[in-house]
């Protein structure tokens, strides 16, 4: 039975990654944590392994309709390295309940960011990154 929700969850969170750009993450952690009851530190390391081959098929099919910009994607992933290496190791000594309300706090910020979004009139064009 693991087995099966563990397929459901791989399913259901490429989906979502690749129809919201948010990444799988953002339903693999909780899956993993509430469903399979793993724990957080162990969910959200799971989730980066499983989100790679996720992102790169992403990436590929995204590049092919011209949605990527490449310079962008290699500055911000060269650039998040360091970000990582200190979130690991943060997320190494804090507590496993810190990390269960961080990643709460993080999903509901995403929740209402995409609420807001969606609610935004039709004519009200999105901010302009500037140059």
């Amino acid at each position: 039975m693991a087995e099966l929700l563990t397929a459901l969850c791989a399913a259901i969170g490429g989906a979502v990654g690749g129809l919201l750009g948010v990444g799988g993450g953002i339903v693999f952690v909780p899956a993993l944590a509430l469903i399979l009851d793993e724990p957080q530190l162990q969910a959200s390391a799971t989730s980066l392994l499983a989100i790679v081959p996720v992102a790169i098929v992403g990436t590929w099919r995204q590049h092919r309709n011209g949605n990527v910009e490449i310079r962008d994607g290699i500055a911000v992933g060269l650039l998040s390295i360091p970000g990582v290496t200190a979130g690991v190791a943060l997320a190494n000594v804090l507590p496993q309940r810190a990390l269960e309300l961080g990643f709460a706090g993080l999903s509901l910020f995403v929740a209402f960011q995409l609420t807001r979004r969606a609610l935004r009139p039709a004519d009200e064009p999105a901010a302009e990154p500037e140059s």
